[in-house]
């Protein structure tokens, strides 16, 4: 008789204190990008996740801007303030820190502001930028704009510690495709993150979760809320299938899961990896171990897509394009195929290739290359994770 594991007590609603027991960069000197390697202790949570899951993170909002926040408001911090469907009161500080949003302003923020302004001439230019403003004008205006923006913009708004926090949306928990397999490591969860640092509006911006993670999150302290997201993406039950996976940038997370289960559990099915970043010298991510595999046949195909280091750019869709023989090849006999990361552009561009490689390949014409895919999508041959 197979006993199942019990379910975790931890979820999103309430999320286990896990430490962060490691974290390195991955991309080198040189690159354009920090992405960087974590490793989350979840032992003693009962928390479970198979290949394919991702790991939910409770972030914790940068102090620095929380303190500018304050200042800027003129608030001490530790005004008590009510959250939408709580019942106790909690300090102001503590609120900007754990519990709302300071990005992405709306137009009911621009109200806000134009309602709680005592300068005329603060309450005329918001009232004209509501009313008179084209809505993709003012899409951009606030896309190029937090809420410490405002607050400086319109320094004669004055709010209360409710007022204010009545306007912010929920600091929501970020997803990131777990890297790691529960076979090898049942109780940590890897990462791959590409750490968000930009500018807008005259001002360094950063992503709220992987800024927390890469710079403020303690090593080693019980401290990140986290929670298993299970997810519709995974490896086949027949272990004898091959799969195609095509991972560019931080995409390539699950396919790291999924290679290193396969090689646990002995599957005799192939594996073949389609990678792209921007230059092999600094974006080759988790490269030793790749090769590795490859070299000692643990994975049979391994193509390499570095858009920038010649002057032509390559993608992993032109990577399929040049095997494009090989891989109908690989489909018409039932391997899966597996698609993770940008859902804007590269994810588009995979589905047409797949498509042209199915028609030019297998003989069929556009129409009759999309019932194929179709029919790969209901027998979860063909799966995204997409963002």
């Amino acid at each position: 008789m197979t006993i199942e594991a019990s379910p975790s007590a931890y979820t999103k609603d309430r999320p286990f204190p896990a430490r962060l027991a490691e974290r390195r960069r991955l991309s080198k000197p040189g690159s354009e990008k920090d992405t960087q390697h974590f490793v989350v202790d979840i032992a003693g949570s009962g928390l479970t996740y198979k290949c394919g899951d991702s790991l939910g993170v409770f972030p914790v909002n940068d102090p620095a801007l929380v303190d500018a926040v304050l200042q800027g408001l003129r608030l001490r911090g530790d005004e008590p303030v009510t959250p939408p469907k709580d019942t106790q009161a909690i300090p102001l500080r503590e609120a900007l820190l754990k519990r709302f949003s300071l990005s992405q302003p709306t137009k009911k923020s621009l109200q806000a502001f134009h309602d709680h302004t005592s300068a005329a001439d603060e309450k005329a230019h918001l009232h004209n930028l509501i009313q008179n403003t084209k809505p993709e004008e003012l899409h951009a205006y606030l896309e190029a704009r937090e809420f410490i923006d405002l607050i400086e913009e319109y320094p004669g708004a004055q709010f209360t510690a409710q007022s204010f926090v009545d306007q912010l949306r929920k600091l929501q928990p970020r997803l990131y495709s777990i890297a790691s397999s529960p076979v090898l490591h049942p109780h940590a969860v890897h990462l791959t993150i590409a750490i968000v640092r930009y500018q807008t509006n005259g001002r360094a911006r950063t992503g709220v979760a992987s800024t927390y993670l890469a710079d403020r999150a303690a090593l080693s302290e019980p401290a990140i809320p986290v929670f298993v997201s299970h997810s519709h993406f995974g490896l086949p039950e027949d272990h004898s299938r091959d799969i195609i996976m095509v991972g560019p940038g931080t995409g390539i997370a699950p396919f790291r899961a999924f290679v290193q289960e396969r090689i646990a559990k002995n599957a005799p099915g192939r594996s073949w990896v389609f990678f792209g970043d921007q230059r092999r010298a600094f974006d080759y991510l988790y490269e030793e171990e790749w090769e590795l595999w490859r070299a000692s046949g643990k994975l049979a195909r391994l193509d390499l897509a570095f858009s920038r280091d010649q002057k032509q750019k390559i993608y992993v869709q032109d990577r399929m394009q040049e095997n494009a023989a090989e891989l109908w090849t690989w489909l018409r006999n039932g391997a899966a195929f597996y698609v993770c990361g940008d859902a804007k552009r590269m994810a588009k561009d995979v589905d047409l290739a797949l498509h042209d490689i199915i028609a030019r390949h297998g003989g069929m014409d556009a129409p009759q290359a999309a019932e194929y895919v179709k029919l790969m999508k209901k027998e979860k041959r063909y799966q995204r994770d997409v963002y």
